[in-house]
């Protein structure tokens, strides 16, 4: 069984030379600085927020910017949002594509909807992570409700499970996906209903809390913790349609 290794700083500055790194997997780490050098291989892939990218000396960033944009064009909706009718424009398109993207989903066996393609969130995990963002920056931060959080709700793999078991997230749950869309198109009105009414100044209030507690202590805007909602969505999207395409392909008859 692979050494696993979590919430270690023993590689901060390491050198690893001569090394069979065949299938290592890099996950939730801060990378920056981090240099790839006269290595081969095939399959390589890379995943994250990558402010600067350089493949073999060219500077990939707005090359593989402006491709994603181009394939999922909501994240330019979510990213660039401003005045009250961009984040309900961003939010209409939002509701769009999850609507399309549920009827998919259900289309295929429900043990389908549970399988991690190449180890990443199942359908319903993301499910489960969009209900848990949608909890903390828009339930917990702007509408500072009473009890915000869902216990389906999965945060992110950084959040360490006593935290989560604080905000009384139940991890280990396996609802169907029928039942995890009931609290989660619940928190998805309650997102439309605040993008509706939203004003200039109300973008910009102060929010009384922070999304929650393992989050740094600073202040928290309206139009920030919407635009994290709306990249959330965007961006789990993305990769939700990718493993749905695996599924799908792997579902469909094979042609004569």
């Amino acid at each position: 069984m692979a050494d696993d290794y979590a919430r270690t700083d023993r590689f901060r500055g390491a050198r690893i030379h001569l090394c069979d790194l065949a299938g290592l997997e890099i996950r939730d780490c801060e990378v920056t600085g981090l240099k790839i050098v006269d290595c081969y291989g095939s399959d390589v892939r890379l995943g994250g927020l990558f402010e600067r990218l350089v493949v073999n000396d060219v500077d990939v960033t707005a090359y593989v910017e402006a491709e994603l944009d181009r394939r999922h064009p909501v994240r330019v909706l979510a990213r660039e949002a401003a005045s009250p009718g961009d984040y309900r424009a961003a939010w209409d398109a939002v509701e769009k594509q999850w609507a399309a993207t549920f009827d998919r989903a259900r289309s295929l066996p429900e043990a389908e909807l549970h399988e991690q393609v190449d180890g990443e969130w199942s359908f319903v995990e993301t499910q489960r992570h969009l209900l848990f963002a949608g909890d903390a920056w828009l339930g917990n931060a702007v509408l500072e409700e009473e009890t915000p959080y869902h216990p389906w709700g999965f945060p992110a793999g950084g959040m360490p499970p006593a935290e989560s078991a604080k905000l009384g997230l139940t991890l280990e749950a396996t609802p169907t996906l029928d039942e995890v869309l009931a609290p989660r198109l619940a928190r998805m009105a309650a997102m439309r209903r605040v993008v509706d009414g939203l004003t200039a100044a109300g973008l910009d209030r102060v929010c009384g809390r922070k999304p929650a507690g393992p989050y740094p202590d600073q202040e928290y805007v309206v139009r920030r913790c919407l635009k994290v909602v709306l990249k959330e969505e965007a961006e789990h999207h993305r990769y939700a349609v990718r493993d749905l395409a695996v599924l799908e392909a792997r579902s469909s008859p094979a042609e004569p």
